[in-house]
């Protein structure tokens, strides 16, 4: 297992896989545990657990964490490397090409037909999150509020992050009748 081969098998799923983790670590699992195995079942389970409970991008954590356990510091570069570059490229691209294309119709038109699926893409894990933060119709009330806040006043996130913390406190510790 060389340095290459970290490289082009990651950088082949980060130019591949589209969807998050629950698209990624099928694949993952074939090329890494069943194609090339460098791991056990076991192995990238445990993996899997630690880079989804990490902050960051899921494919650069999976990568970075495959990469350093097999070759350590070295691989863990390659591997990262080989997962983050398609995204770069593509990236470049795109910004090198939008202003000498964001004038033709075709283009704007493309544009615009894509608008509702980023939409979707995006409210799809918020209301995923929203069902795991057990928000209900009785205290849904509390993000609509916060994102006004934010759009229409302009409120800093990170003040309605503290609120909501104190708010909290005051409301479990003071308020919450004892169970």
């Amino acid at each position: 297992m060389s340095y290459l081969s970290f490289f082009t098998t990651f950088f082949r799923l980060g130019l591949t896989t589209f969807g998050g983790r629950e698209v990624l670590v099928p694949k993952l699992e074939r090329e890494v545990v069943d194609r090339r195995q460098w791991l056990s079942h076991d192995e990238l389970s445990e993996l899997v657990d630690v880079s989804g409970s990490c902050p960051g991008v899921f494919i650069v954590n999976i990568s970075t964490m495959t990469g350093y356990r097999l070759r350590r510091t070295r691989g863990a570069l390659a591997a990262t490397l080989g997962a983050v570059l398609p995204s770069l490229l593509i990236i470049l691209l795109i910004a090198m090409l939008y202003h000498s294309l964001k004038d033709n119709k075709a283009v704007a038109a493309m544009l615009r037909g894509v608008r509702p699926a980023v939409v979707a893409l995006v409210a799809l894990p918020v209301f995923n999150m929203a069902r795991s933060a057990r928000i209900t119709l009785t205290n849904c009330w509390i993000p609509i509020a916060s994102a006004l806040l934010i759009w229409l006043l302009g409120v800093s996130p990170i003040t309605i992050m503290l609120i909501a913390v104190a708010a909290g406190y005051v409301w479990g510790r003071y308020v919450k009748p004892t169970e």
